[in-house]
């Protein structure tokens, strides 16, 4: 079961969804882009020698570009040359997109169910995406964790994202691929599940009430 929760007892349909975008709709590998600058080699030793998770959190949560090499170049120096190709190259990162899944967000949005992104990006990274995947523009709108500076799984913003799809809390669905992210919009009252491929998801949203 791919969902923190039991479909078949929430007491009313689910309204609206709430998506994240890595990994759930957007196929994000960040080693492809270290080793568009670096090589294989080099992408391999930089992902399993640093705690590139942490240091790349501090750009979704609002930290700019400039000062997250900065910090980098003070505190790791040696890994330098492998954020700046990570930073240079980001777009061989967004290495495409989950078509199935996005066959869901399509559906749904056809009969009309309020549907917006909940993303951990950074603000200055996350333009290439939207030049990239056009689907995004299905969605009602997207809150985009770097610009409003503080990053899931934080309660603020996922009523930051309930507020941008004007319904409450317990209305909503949300998919992530973490599954301390789906657990934290439970916390709150939200329906989590946590995404395990297109077929159980569309099975886990009909069962939570949505037209799929």
């Amino acid at each position: 079961m791919s969902s923190t929760t039991d479909p078949t007892t929430t007491p009313a349909p689910a309204a609206g969804v709430v998506w994240d975008l890595g990994n759930v709709l957007i196929d994000w590998d960040p080693r492809a882009a270290v080793a568009a600058g670096l090589g294989e080699a080099e992408a391999g030793r930089f992902f399993d020698g640093f705690d590139f998770a942490t240091w790349n959190h501090d750009c979704d949560a609002g930290l700019s570009w400039d000062e997250a090499l900065a910090r980098l170049e003070r505190e790791h120096p040696q890994w330098l040359q492998h954020g700046r190709a990570y930073h240079e190259h980001f777009a061989a990162s967004l290495v495409g997109e989950h078509a199935d899944t996005i066959g869901l967000l399509r559906e749904l949005r056809a009969a009309g169910v309020p549907q917006v992104g909940l993303t951990n990006f950074s603000a200055e990274l996350y333009p290439q995406a939207q030049a990239k995947f056009p689907f995004l523009d299905l969605l009602d709108d997207v809150v985009v964790s770097g610009a409003e500076r503080v990053a899931k799984p934080d309660p603020a913003i996922y009523r930051l994202a309930a507020e941008r799809c004007g319904l409450p809390l317990a209305a909503l669905v949300f998919v992530d691929d973490k599954p301390g992210n789906a657990a934290a919009a439970v916390a709150l009252g939200m329906r989590g599940l946590v995404y395990a491929g297109a077929d159980r998801l569309r099975a886990d949203l009909r069962a939570l009430g949505l037209p799929v």
